[in-house]
Parts: C-alpha cells; sequence; structure tokens
C-alpha cells in the first residue's frame, strides 16, 4: 500500500538569495531604482545582525533572572506565580528593552491541591491500627529557601482522596506488563502497590492497577535510576552533588491527557460550557502518592514473597520481593498493612499566560512562536525557570534592537510565557484551542526552550526533521562553553550522532512523539512544526534519566549555580543557539525548513515497517506495495521557478507549502482514543518501534490478540499513513 514516500525530493536544496532578487526586481545594494517596498520584500536574514546578537546575549544577565524568578516558590495559579506574572511584564513593557506589546491572557482551569490542613500520610499500621511507621511528610531541609512555607507537600496532582488499606506489593515501574507478571503470583485485590518510577507515565501506574483490584500506589525515585545508586547525604547526594538526597521527591501531574480536563478542545474561558468532573478520563482511578527514597527502602526491603526479576531490582542492598502480599514475618512490620491518608481535592482556579509580540515588518501575518512555562512545582531553577532566564535573555537583547530601531524581524515574533504546566501543559494547550484557526493558518514554527539546561555537557534537541538544518547552522555559529575553537555542533556531534545517506555523519536529533512539554499541543495538535532546545549531560557518564533534583525543593538557584551550569556558559549558548534559529525563521526569505531531511526519515520509518510488519502483513493479503523507493515520485520541486519566474507573491506560495507541509499529516480521525493527537508520524506510541505510530500500535495489539477486527484496524493506520504521506507530497507540487 505504501508505494513511495512521496516527499522524496530535494526541496530544500535549493537557495534564493538576495542577489535573485535584486536582479529581478531591478534593485541594486547601493539603491532602489523601484517603488520603496521592493526593498523590504527582499528583506532577508543579517548575518551581521545575528553576530551583534550572539555578542551581547550575556551570561550574567540570565544568571540574574534566573536569581529573581526562583526567589519564591511559584506552583501555579499561587501568589508565588503572580509575582512571576508581574516579573515577566515588567520586563516586557520596559521602555528600552521590551517588546512592542505585552499582556496576560487568563484561563479558568482544573487544578488539583494537597489539603494543606490536612496533609497527606501514608504509614504501615499494625492489625490494632497502631501506626508502626510513618513516611516523612515533608523533605528535609538544606538550605534556608528549602524551609519556606510556600513548599508544597510533595504530593500526586489529580489522584483522588481516599484511605486506602492493604498488604504491600512491589510492582517495578507500573507498566501493564508489570502487573501482569505480579498478578500470576500475587493475589492484588486489595493491595497496595508501590512503584517506580519510569517506564510507564505517572497517572499510568496507578491506571494500569485498577483492573487488578489494586486499591492505592506509592511511587518513589530509585537510586539507581537516578542517582547511580549513591543513597547517602553525608557525603554523596545533595547537598555535597547533584544527586537527589533521601528525602527528595518528585512531583508531578498524574493525569493522562494535556490542556484543561473540564473544557476538552475549548479554550477553559469563564463562559465556557465544562463537562462535569466525573466524566473526566485519563487520571487515577485509586489514590496514589509519591515517597522518598528513604522510606521506600524500609518499605520493600521488609516484603516477603517470592524474588522480583533481575530487571526489577534496584539500588537498595536487599533484594526486591514481590511481597507475601505483606511483610516478611521476621519484619517489624508482619501482619501489617500500609494505609494512605489523601485529602487532595480540585479547584477551578484563573491561570495566566503571559504574551509579548514583536511585529514583523514584511509579512505581520506570519507567525514565529517562541515559548516556555513559567510555573513550578516548587523553586523550579532548573524546570523550568533556566528557560524563562533565557528567553527573558533573548528578548531584552532583540527588544533593545527594535527600540533602537536597529532591526525589525521580516514576520511577527511571538513570545509565550505558558501557565499551569506543571499540571498538563494547560496555558500552552488552552491557547492553541483559543486562537485555533488563527494559529494554524498563519504560524510558521514553535521553539520550544523549557528545561533550557539540564547539565553542561553538550546540546540536546528534537524536533521535526525539516528544523534540522536550521538548528545546525545556528550551532555552528556559536562557540561550545569551556572548550576552545569548538563549536556547539562539533561538540554535539562527539555525544549524539548518526549517519544520513545526505549527509554523512551529523548530530542526532530526536523527534517529538510525546507530550513531555509545551511543544505537544503545536505540534500534535495543531500540525505547527516544532522544535525543543536544551543542553544536557553526558549519558555515558551516568543513568540518570533527568537531573536528579527535578520537581523536588531542591531545585533552587543554588543548585541550579552549583552543580548544573556553574558561570552560566552553558545557558548562555542556548539562548544564542534558541536565538540564532529564532532569527533564522523570522528573517529568511525562504523558510530554511528542509523537506528532504523529512523525506529521509520517513524513508526510515517505511525501512522498519518493512522489516518488522511485511511478512506477517502479507499473510493476511494486506500489501505494503511492491515499490518503495523514495526516489520514485514525480514530484516537481517547489524552489525549480524560482530563477525563471520568481516574484513576491511566488515566494510567499513557496513558503506557505514549506510552512504546511506538517499540517499535512494531521488526521482528526486517526486517534480516536488519543486525546488531541492528530500527526499521523509523530503521534504517540506504546509499540516502541520508530516507525509510523499508528501502524505500530494497530500491529502490536493484533499480534497479540489474533482477531480480524484487530488486523482490520493494522489495515486501516496502514491506509492512514500511506495517504498522509501522498497528501503531504502533493501540497509541494508547484500550484495547479
Amino acid at each position: 500500500m505504501i508505494k513511495k514516500v512521496l516527499i522524496g525530493i530535494v526541496c530544500g536544496a535549493a537557495v534564493l538569495t538576495v542577489g535573485i532578487l535584486i536582479g529581478h526586481f531591478g534593485i541594486t545594494k547601493g539603491g532602489s531604482s523601484g517603488p520603496s517596498w521592493v526593498e523590504d520584500v527582499a528583506k532577508d536574514v543579517d548575518q551581521s545582525l545575528i553576530e551583534k546578537f550572539l555578542s551581547e546575549v550575556d551570561n550574567i544577565q540570565i544568571q540574574e533572572n534566573l536569581r529573581e524568578l526562583t526567589k519564591v516558590p511559584h506552583m501555579a495559579t499561587t501568589a508565588g506565580d503572580e509575582q512571576t506574572v508581574q516579573f515577566m511584564l515588567k520586563r516586557w513593557q520596559d521602555a528600552e528593552t521590551g517588546l512592542d506589546d505585552a499582556w496576560r491572557e487568563e484561563y479558568l482551569v482544573y487544578l488539583s491541591f494537597p489539603d494543606p490542613k490536612n496533609p497527606n500520610k501514608v504509614t504501615v499500621v499494625s492489625p490494632s491500627d497502631t501506626v508502626l511507621h510513618a513516611i516523612r511528610e515533608k523533605e528535609k531541609t538544606y538550605n534556608p529557601e528549602e524551609d519556606d512555607p510556600a513548599v508544597v507537600q510533595p504530593y500526586a496532582a489529580y489522584s483522588p482522596a481516599g484511605h486506602p488499606k492493604g498488604k504491600l506489593v512491589y510492582a517495578n515501574q507500573g507498566k501493564p506488563s508489570d502487573y501482569q507478571v505480579l498478578n500470576q503470583t500475587v493475589d492484588l485485590r486489595g493491595t497496595i502497590a508501590i512503584t517506580r518510577y519510569g517506564g510507564a507515565g505517572r497517572g499510568a501506574k496507578a491506571i494500569n492497577a485498577a483492573p487488578y483490584g489494586v486499591i492505592g500506589v506509592l511511587v518513589y525515585t530509585d537510586p539507581l535510576d537516578i542517582n547511580d545508586g549513591l543513597m547517602s547525604d553525608i557525603n554523596e547526594t545533595y547537598p555535597h552533588s547533584w544527586y537527589l538526597p533521601p528525602s527528595g521527591v518528585e512531583r508531578g501531574s498524574f493525569n493522562v491527557q494535556f490542556g484543561d480536563m473540564l473544557t476538552p478542545y475549548l479554550a477553559a474561558k469563564e463562559d465556557t460550557y465544562r463537562i462535569p468532573a466525573e466524566d473526566i478520563t485519563g487520571i487515577p482511578p485509586i489514590p496514589i502518592q509519591p515517597i522518598g527514597f528513604e522510606d521506600a527502602y524500609i518499605l520493600i526491603c521488609a516484603l516477603d514473597g517470592e524474588n522480583a526479576p533481575q530487571d526489577w531490582q534496584g539500588a537498595f542492598n536487599c533484594t526486591y520481593k514481590y511481597g507475601g502480599p505483606g511483610f516478611k514475618p521476621t519484619s517489624a512490620f508482619n501482619g501489617s498493612d500500609v494505609k494512605l491518608d489523601i485529602f487532595n481535592y480540585e479547584e477551578v482556579k484563573n491561570s495566566s499566560n503571559v504574551m509579548g509580540i514583536i511585529r514583523g515588518s514584511v509579512e505581520p501575518d506570519r507567525y514565529v512562536i517562541y515559548g516556555n512555562h513559567r510555573d513550578s512545582w516548587v523553586h523550579g531553577a532548573i524546570d523550568p525557570s533556566s528557560g524563562t532566564s533565557v528567553m527573558l535573555e533573548l528578548t531584552r537583547v532583540l527588544g533593545r534592537m527594535v527600540k533602537q530601531g536597529q532591526w525589525r524581524p521580516r514576520r511577527s515574533i511571538i513570545f509565550g510565557s505558558w501557565g499551569a504546566e506543571e499540571f498538563g501543559l494547560i496555558g500552552s494547550a488552552e491557547y492553541t484551542e483559543q486562537y485555533f484557526a488563527k494559529l494554524s493558518e498563519r504560524t510558521v514554527a514553535y521553539i520550544n526552550v523549557d528545561i533550557a539546561v539540564f547539565a553542561n555537557a553538550t546540546l540536546s534537541a528534537s524536533g521535526m526533521p525539516s528544523v534540522q538544518n536550521i538548528i545546525f547552522t545556528a550551532a555552528k555559529q556559536v562557540d561550545a562553553p569551556g572548550l576552545v575553537s569548538t563549536s556547539v555542533y562539533d561538540n554535539w556531534i562527539k555525544y549524539s550522532n548518526r549517519t544520513s545517506p545526505a549527509h554523512g555523519v551529523i548530530p542526532r536529533i530526536g523527534y517529538l512523539t510525546g507530550a513531555g512539554s509545551d511543544y505537544a499541543a503545536f505540534a500534535h495538535y495543531l500540525g505547527i512544526t516544532s522544535m525543543d532546545i536544551s543542553y544536557t549531560y553526558d549519558r555515558s557518564k551516568t543513568n540518570a534519566r533527568i537531573y536528579p533534583a527535578y520537581h523536588t525543593a531542591y531545585d533552587t538557584f543554588n543548585y541550579a549555580s552549583k552543580f548544573i551550569d556553574p558561570g552560566f556558559l552553558s545557558h548562555q549558548a542556548i539562548a544564542r543557539t534558541a536565538g540564532n534559529v529564532l532569527i533564522q525563521l523570522a528573517d529568511s526569505l525562504v523558510l530554511p525548513l528542509n523537506c528532504s531531511d523529512y523525506a529521509e526519515t520517513l524513508e526510515d520509518y517505511l525501512k522498519t515497517a518493512v522489516s518488522l510488519y511485511e511478512e506477517k502483513l502479507e499473510s493476511r493479503k494486506i500489501s505494503m506495495g511492491k515499490n518503495r523507493g523514495a526516489g520514485d515520485a514525480t514530484i516537481i520541486n517547489p524552489f525549480s521557478v524560482c530563477t525563471s519566474s520568481l516574484r513576491p507573491l511566488k515566494v510567499r506560495a513557496i513558503n506557505d507549502q514549506l510552512m504546511l507541509l506538517d499540517r499535512a499529516f494531521l488526521d482528526p480521525l486517526a486517534f480516536p482514543d488519543k486525546y488531541a493527537y492528530r500527526h499521523v508520524i509523530w503521534a504517540s506510541s506504546s509499540a516502541g518501534q520508530p516507525t509510523f505510530p499508528g501502524l505500530a500500535d494497530a500491529f502490536a495489539n493484533a499480534d497479540l490478540s489474533g482477531q480480524s477486527s484487530d488486523w482490520n484496524k493494522v489495515h486501516y493506520h496502514l491506509s492512514v499513513a500511506s495517504q498522509a504521506i501522498e497528501g503531504a507530497a502533493q501540497t509541494l507540487v508547484d500550484v495547479i
């Protein structure tokens, strides 16, 4: 069925220069012999301006931005959050370095909080309800800022309130397969499961548990997964290193879908229709609570039962067991239950995005959007304030250029400081829902810089394949922090690379296949070409799945400046790289989006699909086609007419073809069970295969069930992918 990957054309190879335009419109660099608008139309990216921008990005300014942003905890809708709203508005409305305009955009959104008057509790209780052990309710304090009264108790947002009590079992990462294995040995009905972070989403650990009769879930971060096995705060973990201390707890949102849950596909305004709260899906059906590994150690090492598999073992100096269910007869907890007392409550509250714009001079109705969320769980120095401090430095430098009359972009730039991201990407999702039509028709690209710096080793980037070349170009123009005569690009390729048939060895760029940050609504719902850029650590030196203080009370300015990026030079490198990308997208005469790189990725997807699925599909008389060459398509290169008939409207048409390419992959009916996922190439997938997500998931399900109805779904998703690719290719054909 997939006969050709139809976008296999060298659509990004041709280059339109200002010189060509000068020839067509009779302009010389020394002056104009035509109307005044001609020079504006010919406006292209100015390399000298990029050099000026790079030179003015200041690491100390970024440092001071972060210091200000992290003065107080700023969880969404709290007083601290409002303080950061006012700070953003003050900076973006500054007369000397501000933007053309800045304002707040408000939404009424459904959030979940712990009850400060009734803190959540987890205890081990005897048959007579005597408390034998109480889980620490508040993280240990090492520095004064960690003791701020606004530090929220560790909790699982959107966990229901409840008071389950039962025998404890260990369920590894809480994946469906983990509960399936555990259920073969242990009767899970009425039990409490303890799970570790990783493998499955936060909320999924409880959603997966409920069908087996589990009535409550605990989740912790195993030192093996975050600390390279280190556990002692006497000399190994924070405050002595970047590693998570024993009492550290990762907070988080435990919902599966993104956006406000009461107003699906609608912006959460005051008069918007809201579904009943009981109709919400994708949230834990049973209470769940995160705890520190110091308490998880006590619980897991006391468990009875069979030994858990080797790949379930962690860093504790005991053998992880399934649980009897319950504890060993030799344990002080013998015969005892684990009890959760969860007092979370839900509330509709006002949350603000802060928006700012620089209006374009030639194509003000074409938008390049740059965003990051503003809210955090506690002080949020790395997540998200590293990204916000970088964004503020970009706007300071670019804003001053605009105010001084030195520059104005060809296209409009929109900056978004999103609210309530930590509760499920809410601010950005509501923005895309409110301005769905305008953004769909006018947005060139979205740049996301959330956690700007995980660590200070190398650049990391993910995005649609068409943005690969822009990021490479920018990275080659930025010096790698701390290295002599080495660019960010040259440093990056040493840490992560792949071999491209077209380009040779190049840095590896990831794909935006999930909903890890605010790119989700832009990429998956609107089909806007998107990217996510950060600096990260050397993965050959640590197994940490993320920086260890993530979502804890220890993610402070002190932690960031001491352990993550002393001197803030990696922050500076990200600001320079992301800002360079932003200027290229906003100023380039022809959008620097390379669809031949897209074709290469689709070819790889197709090869994987053929290798994995073709034999079984053909046995069921489902054909993937015999002719799979990417070069078979006869498609007019959208650039091929440039040298003979270039006119402003032609340039505009070519840019629209490039801008709208990802929109052509949208299918609103392809994933009815995946909220807001419409992009048939980049939707999330549980199959874990680098190929078309709908096809991969459908095949995995059909292969497991063997039912003809499930094989029909495989055929359906094969058709969806095939026709989406062909449809996208047709958008690149010269306009009829």
